[in-house]
């Protein structure tokens, strides 16, 4: 198999989308909206970072059930990805999004009610299928819906709305434990806060658009074209719809959709292959160690326990910071340079995490040094590679299959992060923190050699030119 080819030939011509202001602005509102299931997405992986350590006092929780809770979700959002992708290309993005935002709410209640270590256990898999759907979803929405010149923006505003919504988590917790640490049960505030983002969603998307590209694939265009008009100018529009329904069709022919088409199609197995490639690579970064650990990871660095839910809130502000820089970047560079360049730079601040932690003495040196290669390690990483991942999964597989593909695509990515959570823990117990992170070293070795070596480009290309490339690059 030769997917080497990184595809820099000059992108398919994009026109200027010369939409009236109110066109914008309705652009822009489904985006907002949209994106809060980033937001919750964002504040519920991010949460438990801080609220662990008194969960622990109160559920008598041990190493292990500390990887339980934390990973549990994780292991309900690989279920809920693959779920969440093939509802979605049968039922609709936006219905979708409508049912995730109840289920959104649930679990955050189950997790905040939770009076043992068992229901918190399920409390926080129901909120993972949630979490898994939304990941899924979302950015599918943002890419079908987007014009292609601002697709990379848009879809990547999910990314933003997710670490917004881990440094709302960040912030929230160490106001709630400053307050209320006295307090029984004071993680319970902490996680009670995700309802109201779920009720926002729920409500939101009760007025927002269908995706005119799952319209056009259910043969339902006049519908299609209703919808790009109200975030296109009329005569964009007419043209997008008529590349749309050409590829609807033939897909419709080729019956494109579901695991017995990737077997029997030799170029869709390839396109999989690439597709669980970045999602793997995404995660092996560790960059999940630090947004559930972060806390501990401080704390064994010499913070106190207040302290280091304080200095946390740094690693929530630089995933901000970064993610708009990388928004910014998405639309002057390629997609696949500015994901081998994350890779450089979270190998090399992990590397130095593991030496600090190795060779400084415990105290406010080893502390702050420790805190500055985490800030420098999530500037890589939210401010390059998650961007490109959500955005690359989103744009490279077929618009019949998109959410399908994604979700099996996002199926292993949380699979991953799942088996890191859950032994995370243990590694540090058992090999030590430097020995750890000297692990996720030598997996960003292997990673920056995948994307080196199979990794597409996709940028500056409608979905419809894409896929055509794609096809013939892997045929």
């Amino acid at each position: 198999m030769d997917v080497r080819n990184d595809m820099t030939k000059a992108p398919a011509t994009v026109g200027a989308d010369d939409a009236p202001p109110a066109v914008s602005r309705r652009l822009r509102l489904v985006t907002v909206i949209a994106t809060f299931g980033g937001l919750l997405f964002g504040y519920d992986t991010g949460v438990i970072n801080g609220a662990l350590p008194y969960m622990t006092d109160d559920l008598g929780l041990t190493p292990f059930t500390e990887g339980m809770v934390t990973s549990s979700l994780l292991l309900g959002a690989a279920l809920g990805a693959v779920t969440g992708g093939r509802l979605s290309d049968a039922r609709g993005r936006r219905r979708t999004i409508l049912v995730l935002a109840v289920v959104f709410f649930v679990g955050a209640l189950g997790c905040t009610l939770a009076p043992n270590t068992a229901v918190m256990v399920v409390a926080r898999f129901v909120l993972g299928l949630a979490v898994g759907g939304a990941s899924v979803t979302v950015p599918v929405y943002l890419a079908e819906i987007s014009p292609a010149e601002r697709r990379g923006a848009l879809v990547t505003r999910n990314e933003l709305m997710i670490v917004s919504g881990q440094l709302l988590a960040f912030t929230s917790n160490a106001i709630i434990a400053r307050v209320g640490s006295e307090s029984g049960g004071v993680w319970r505030y902490m996680l009670v806060l995700a309802t109201i983002p779920a009720v926002v969603l729920w409500f939101g998307m009760l007025v927002m658009p269908e995706s005119p590209r799952w319209l056009a694939s259910k043969t339902r265009f006049s519908e299609a074209l209703e919808v790009l008009k109200q975030v296109r100018s009329q005569q964009r529009a007419e043209a997008e719809l008529r590349e749309v329904s050409a590829l609807a069709a033939k897909e419709d022919q080729q019956k494109l959709g579901g695991w017995q088409d990737m077997k029997s199609t030799p170029w869709l197995r390839r396109l999989m292959f690439v597709g669980f490639g970045i999602a793997i690579v995404q995660q092996i970064t560790g960059v999940n160690t630090i947004m559930y650990y972060g806390t501990q990871i401080l704390t064994d660095a010499g913070f106190t326990a207040d302290s280091a839910l304080t200095a946390n809130i740094a690693n929530g502000v630089i995933s901000v910071l970064a993610t708009f820089v990388g928004i910014w970047l998405l639309g002057r560079v390629n997609r696949r340079p500015m994901l081998m360049t994350g890779q450089i730079g979270t190998t090399a601040a992990l590397l130095l995490i593991g030496v600090f932690s190795l060779v400084l003495p415990s105290g406010d040196g080893r502390a702050f040094a420790v805190l500055a290669m985490t800030v420098t390690f999530l500037a890589f990483q939210q401010g390059a590679i998650s961007p490109v991942t959500w955005l690359m999964l989103s744009e490279i597989f077929p618009t019949r299959m998109r959410g399908f593909g994604m979700g099996v695509a996002a199926v292993v990515l949380w699979l991953t992060n799942f088996a890191i959570g859950l032994v995370f823990p243990s590694l540090v117990s058992g090999i030590g923190i430097s020995n750890t992170f000297f692990l996720f070293v030598v997996a960003g070795v292997f990673s920056l050699a995948f994307v080196k070596l199979y990794v597409p480009e996709t940028k500056g290309r409608t979905l419809e030119t894409l896929e055509a490339e794609l096809r013939a690059r892997f045929s």
